[in-house]
């Protein structure tokens, strides 16, 4: 923070000034008085400083300071409401340069914050997908695997099936053509009288059966 001026000082400093420059235009007018002197004497090497000439000097050294002491005086207000005006307009701006860094700073990390958030939720992401891609596989190997085992027992089914089917067909058409060679074979070697032999028989079986 900047330390406030030192007025004491610098109407000390304004003093010093006005001093030099009163003993500096001293010294000019008197230089002046001088060659004029030396240009226009009288020939008795008298120097020419009258005490008019002198009360002069006098009367300009002190308006000069005066002037610098009212300069002083009157401007110090305007000055130092100035420079304090100065200062908390640099110190305003300064305190909103530190609120801006301050925003920025936090804006940064809390999007490092998000940007580190987002790498852990891709992360998972991506294990998820993996893990439910697992266990998808999974299910499909063990559908797979069902289906496999359901075709081939419908397929042992349908051979035991048409096994069974071609078995009773088989029979069936061995039956029939046993019987059919039977036939032909009794119409072939039967005679009249064993026909009639057989009609009498079955007609007795089935009187005493009556």
């Amino acid at each position: 923070m900047r330390r406030d001026v030192d007025w004491s000082t610098l109407r000390r400093s304004a003093l010093a000034v006005a001093v030099v420059v009163g003993v500096a235009a001293t010294l000019y007018v008197a230089g002046d008085a001088f060659a004029a002197d030396a240009a226009h004497g009288d020939g008795h090497g008298g120097l020419g400083l009258t005490p008019e000439k002198l009360k002069d000097l006098g009367w300009r050294a002190m308006n000069f300071a005066a002037l610098v002491i009212i300069l002083v005086k009157f401007l110090k207000k305007p000055i130092v409401d100035g420079l304090r005006g100065r200062r908390q307009s640099i110190r305003e701006e300064f305190d909103d340069l530190e609120s801006q860094r301050s925003s920025a700073e936090g804006e940064y990390q809390q999007y490092a914050s998000r940007l580190s958030g987002l790498d852990d939720e891709l992360k998972k992401m991506v294990e998820t997908a993996i893990a439910q891609g697992e266990l998808e596989k999974e299910r499909i190997i063990t559908e797979a695997n069902e289906a496999a085992e359901q075709i081939k027992r419908q397929a042992e089914m349908a051979v035991a099936n048409a096994v069974a089917e071609a078995k009773v067909n088989l029979k069936l058409e061995v039956a029939e053509q046993a019987s059919a060679m039977a036939e032909e074979i009794i119409k072939k070697n039967l005679q009249p009288e064993d026909q009639s032999a057989l009609v009498e028989g079955y007609l007795a079986k089935v009187g005493g059966a009556a």
